[in-house]
């Protein structure tokens, strides 16, 4: 007897939907809070001289912290 091989492609399993709806919700709040505080206590410091380097170096950071810590949701 000659067994066919066939090949039995699994369903895609669909996400949960925590996972399609309030998961990706809340990373976007997350991300967004950080990004506004950091950036907004990088221009509390009362030193002269820092000037714009300061905020644009930390927006800068925390927009990349944000992407590499919540990037894949």
């Amino acid at each position: 007897e000659a067994m066919m091989d066939i090949e039995v492609k699994p369903k895609p399993v669909q996400p949960h939907w925590y996972e399609r709806y309030i998961q990706p919700c809340v990373a976007e709040l997350l991300g967004t809070t950080l990004f506004i505080f950091v950036g907004c206590l990088s221009v509390i410091e009362d030193t002269e001289g820092t000037g714009r380097l300061q905020p644009a170096l930390v927006h800068g950071l925390a927009a990349g912290l944000t992407i590499a810590i919540l990037g894949d949701v």
